[in-house]
């Protein structure tokens, strides 16, 4: 893999990273393609994803399923307990 992106996510506080971090964690290695790859890590209130691709179509398209599952997570987050 030979390009690189990392999306990283700040949040008011831990338990609001936490919740986004839980929510978007089952989709590390269950989205398909072999082009493309991401990794998952909470610091604090800090969610970090990085992405790595074979080529500059499947790192855009990587950032883009990640960008758009985390914004998911992230309006979802708030109507959970």
């Amino acid at each position: 893999m030979d390009h690189e992106a990392v999306l990283s996510f700040e949040y008011d506080d831990d338990q609001q990273a936490r919740r986004v971090a839980r929510s978007v964690r089952p989709e590390i290695g269950e989205i398909g393609g072999e082009r493309t790859t991401a990794t998952l890590r909470r610091d604090g209130a800090t969610v970090v994803v990085e992405i790595t691709a074979a080529d500059l179509v499947a790192l855009r398209a990587g950032c883009n399923t990640w960008a758009t599952l985390v914004a998911v997570a992230e309006r979802t987050a708030g109507t959970v307990p």
